[in-house]
Order: structure tokens, then C-alpha cells, then sequence
């Protein structure tokens, strides 16, 4: 079984204001995402006190949103009751009292993904050939299936993914995870863990599915998809909290999936941190292994010859761009035979190349992805 993780920074439309940032460069509009971010924090408080209400103008103001609800970047979602009033002539006034006045949000507004991206997209995830894959990043499931069908006519090749699953999450932007996988290995029972609480708040930006796989040979593998709190606005206090609450949870369920008698379990992502990092610890403390720490994690083609072993899953692959995970129960890190990063879709660096990509991947902007696709073979 080839078993896969690939954040595919979704598949045919992207937020705009990411579009313009070129892969492994500080995004220009970085303001707009702090401000986006805020916002909707704010907006869930339960009392809007002068002060949040007086920052909240100030947030609408970078986003361009004080007289309109829609600038270059964002939209405001407006469901029920108002949020803001713009009179004539006169300053802009927060008229909702708290969360409870009104439904609604700031989005960032999306445009087309590139085609040459889209469609190296595409490669990744059929050429490297998985038998179980999560998806992160996926719009829906619609969307994947769509995708999956579009491109397989245009390649002339069969589809690969016969079983596509994806469970709505908790991200207004309709960024989600999913899992695919091929004919011979059936998506049994399904369990979320959207609506999971913790000190109050919400623990899941998206959620983290868990997912019964059978292999050929009649084996259980359960599968939980997750993709954690990122470091968009210089990863704040409260972001690492909130990695750290989503790292505690999962470490929660594989114990109970492993106290219940299930050996084979697998955690994949994108997990936005660094191993050594201690929103992590809680998860990477469990009996959980890493496969980049298997003696068979050899297929990655880079070495950066500067202290890096080129294990990195971001950007240009360093060390310390390792951020997305394929962890294995010991039963399943027992039997891993093969394992490693397929790059041919992302961005190489320029001289030299640190990775042979495709033909067509000759700008930044065309990178299937900044993620690298993390894989290993096990041997069930």
C-alpha cells in the first residue's frame, strides 16, 4: 500500500491576495491577511466593547471595506442583522452589539488557480501513484471529483481516485480535507470532530477526519486527515495555542483508536510546524513515528550540503520547512518499505535546481504547490 499526504493549496481557485504572493516570498499583502484574520476573531466575541469596535473600523479600513462590502481583496458576508452603518457624510459606525446581533464574516475573495499549475496539480497526484491519499486544501467534494474527471481527459489516462470522500469543516473560505483512494481500497465508516470544544473555542479550522480504509488483503488502516493552525501573521500566541489544542485532540483519538484494538493508524497533513516545535510535542509524544525517521526515507533527491538533510515538505525543501507529516502507528512504521517526497511539481530554486521537476514547471507561479507530496510504501 502506498499511502500519500499533499497539500494541494486548492484546486481551481485561490484567494487573490495569495496569487500575488510568488511561492517562498513574503506575501506583499500580508497586512490584508492579518486583518482578515482579526477580524473574524473579533467578530465572534460576545460583547463588542467600544475598544474591539473602534479596531474593528480600523480592520475594515485595510481590508477596504468601510464603504463597500466588497474591495479587491475581500467580501463581507452579511446573513442576518448589520454590522456596520454607512452614513453619508459621516464616520462609519459598528452598530452590532455582539456575536449574537447579526451572522456573518469577512471572505477573501478567490480567482483562478493558473492552468499550468493546475494541471502539474494534477500530476502530483496521479504520478505518484498512492493507494490512500489526504487531500488538503480541497474546496469539495465535488470539486475533487470534478478535477480528478477533467484532467484525466485531458491526459487520456483513467482515473485513479475510484472512492473520493470529504467531510464539510469549519473554514468559511471552503478549505477542507479529504481522502482518496483507488478501487481496491473501500472507504468504510467516517467519523468528524468538527463541532470538538476546548476551553471554549472551537478546536478545528477545518476539522480532522477519521477514515476507515480496507486494503486488498482484508486489513484495517484508519486514516485521520488534518490540517493545522498556520503561521499566516507572525504566528501569534494565539495560533500556537490553537495548533497546540489541535495536536492535543488528535493525540486523543489515535489513543482511543489504539486502546479500541485498531494497530494499523495513520495521522497525515499539513501541520504547520516544525517537529521540534511545542505545539506538536503532545501528538509526536504518542507511540505515533514519524516515516521521515525511517532508515527508508531515502527517495527525496535533495541534499542542501549545509547542515540540511533536505527532509523539508515546503518551500525549497530545508529542514526547517518540515511541516507536513506522515505518522504511523508502530504496526504500520514496522512495515514501511520504501518512503519520501515526490517534488517533480514544485518550485526547484533556480541554480542549480535542487530537484528535477516537470518541463512545463518553468516559473514560480506554475508550482503544483509550495508543499511537496510525502509518501511512503507499507508493506500490509
Amino acid at each position: 500500500m502506498r499511502i500519500a499526504a499533499f497539500n494541494v493549496e486548492n484546486l481551481f481557485d485561490r484567494a487573490k491576495v495569495f496569487n500575488e504572493s510568488p511561492p517562498g516570498e513574503p506575501n506583499p499583502h500580508q497586512d490584508i491577511l492579518d486583518a482578515h484574520a482579526e477580524l473574524n476573531g473579533l467578530f465572534e466575541q460576545v460583547n463588542y466593547t467600544a475598544n474591539r469596535k473602534s479596531r474593528m473600523l480600523e480592520l475594515f479600513g485595510t481590508l477596504g471595506l468601510l464603504n463597500t462590502n466588497e474591495s479587491k481583496f475581500a467580501r463581507l458576508r452579511r446573513i442576518r442583522g448589520k454590522i456596520i452603518r454607512r452614513p453619508r457624510n459621516k464616520p462609519r459606525e459598528i452598530i452590532a452589539s455582539g456575536r449574537d446581533d447579526w451572522i456573518g464574516w469577512v471572505e477573501l475573495k478567490t480567482e483562478p488557480v493558473d492552468e499550468i499549475a493546475m494541471e502539474l496539480t494534477a500530476r502530483v497526484l496521479f504520478d505518484a501513484e498512492a493507494d490512500v491519499i489526504g487531500v488538503v486544501e480541497a474546496e469539495n467534494r465535488v470539486v475533487l471529483k470534478n478535477f480528478q474527471e477533467m484532467m484525466s481527459r485531458k491526459f487520456g489516462v483513467d482515473e485513479r481516485y475510484a472512492n473520493v470522500m470529504l467531510i464539510a469543516g469549519n473554514d468559511r473560505r471552503g478549505i477542507d480535507v479529504a481522502i482518496a483512494t483507488t478501487s481496491d481500497y473501500p472507504i468504510g465508516w467516517m467519523r468528524s470532530h468538527v463541532d470538538e470544544v476546548a476551553d471554549g473555542k472551537q478546536v478545528f479550522s477545518r476539522d480532522c477526519p477519521e477514515f476507515e480504509v480496507t486494503t486488498p488483503q482484508g486489513n484495517t488502516v484508519v486514516v485521520l486527515v488534518n490540517h493545522f493552525k498556520s503561521k499566516f501573521g507572525g504566528d501569534s500566541p494565539k495560533s500556537k495555542a490553537k495548533r497546540k489544542a489541535q495536536s492535543e485532540a488528535v493525540a486523543k483519538y489515535y489513543n482511543r483508536l489504539i486502546a479500541d484494538g485498531f494497530e494499523n493508524v495513520a495521522v497525515l497533513g499539513d501541520l504547520n510546524d516544525t517537529p521540534d516545535s511545542d505545539p506538536l510535542a503532545p501528538l509526536l509524544n504518542t507511540s505515533l513515528k514519524d516515516v521521515a525517521d525511517s532508515d527508508k526515507f531515502t527517495d527525496f533527491e535533495f541534499n542542501a550540503n549545509n547542515g540540511n538533510k533536505g527532509i523539508g515538505t515546503y518551500n525549497l525543501g530545508n529542514d526547517n520547512n518540515k511541516i507536513d507529516y506522515l505518522l504511523l502507528s508502530p504496526a504500520l512504521f514496522s512495515k514501511v518499505t520504501n518512503a519520501g517526497l515526490f517534488r517533480k511539481g514544485a518550485w526547484p530554486g533556480k541554480q542549480p535546481p535542487r530537484w528535477e521537476v516537470y518541463p512545463q514547471l518553468t516559473k514560480q507561479h506554475h508550482a503544483a504547490s509550495d508543499h511537496h507530496l510525502i509518501f511512503a510504501d507499507i508493506d500490509i
